[in-house]
């Protein structure tokens, strides 16, 4: 398995994570917010502090968003682009956004594919508080209660970052698990792991994160040692895991398919919700 040195000292825990209850909801955002305010918003009044957001068809203007680069010093083993700041109304049209809270306000991470005016299709880190809803949308999205994603400085990557943390008393039937894993490790693996530990036997995966170069089921590689990935379709059985993602590389071209077990290691992390299904 190919490795990155980050910065600090090595964590000993690999995969966080916390049992807590999923639920299905159907949200609105309301044109005008920001991605971040209209996502969190939305949850809020559903009832939820945390959760997972799948965009689809959303106009955003203005549309702010960065991809990865090369770290500058050795303070991070990546680093962000320079922002990109297309003209017009950019259209979503798929992302997947974590919600939890960083410095005790709601935050999100959202990596996804959008279209411009020009109808150029990029990828990449949207900026949740520079980009704004341009028009009211319908999205889909699944409420956490009794766990939540909560940003922490990370020694060893020197990075502030999602944990994954249980919140409140224990869930009586949690039917869900929130995942952060670490650097290095395999993200199928680390999937499977977490469900065996959590007794879940099947499962839908949503999530976030970046990898150390990927290699597909087809056969094709990415050489890019930063990417910004997230799950478009993500399932577990008693015979695995299975991963279908898009990416955007270093040189901010898109990749999608299907990851090859066992082969494609976490770069910085990754943030996931796992919702059984059986």
């Amino acid at each position: 398995m190919r490795q990155l040195k980050h910065p600090g000292p090595v964590a000993a825990e690999r995969e966080q994570s916390a049992a807590c209850r999923a639920t299905a909801l159907t949200l609105t955002l309301a044109k005008g917010q920001s991605v971040n305010a209209a996502v969190t918003g939305a949850l809020a009044r559903a009832g939820f502090s945390a959760g997972y957001v799948h965009l689809e068809n959303v106009a955003i203007s203005p549309m702010r968003y960065v991809i990865p680069a090369v770290a500058p010093d050795d303070t991070h083993v990546a680093w962000y682009s320079e922002t990109h700041a297309p003209e017009g109304v950019v259209t979503i049209e798929r992302a997947g956004v974590i919600a939890g809270m960083r410095d005790g306000e709601p935050f999100i991470h959202c990596h996804g594919i959008w279209i411009d005016e020009a109808g150029n299709r990029r990828a990449g880190h949207l900026l949740p508080h520079e980009a704004f809803i341009a028009e009211d949308a319908t999205v889909s999205a699944w409420g956490i209660e009794g766990a939540s994603y909560v940003a922490r400085d990370d020694a060893e990557t020197n990075f502030k970052l999602f944990a994954a943390e249980g919140v409140g008393p224990a869930l009586d039937e949690p039917n869900a698990a929130v995942v952060t894993v670490r650097p290095n490790g395999d993200i199928s693996a680390a999937i499977e792991a977490v469900c065996a530990r959590h007794g879940i036997g099947a499962a839908r995966i949503f999530g976030v994160g970046s990898l150390n170069e990927v290699d597909f089921e087809d056969g094709s590689r990415v050489p890019s040692y930063a990417t910004e990935v997230f799950v478009e379709d993500g399932m577990v059985s008693p015979d695995g895991s299975v991963l279908d993602v898009a990416l955007v590389d270093l040189r901010g071209e898109i990749h999608e398919g299907r990851l090859v077990r066992g082969q494609n290691p976490v770069c910085v992390t990754f943030e996931l919700l796992i919702v059984a299904t059986a």
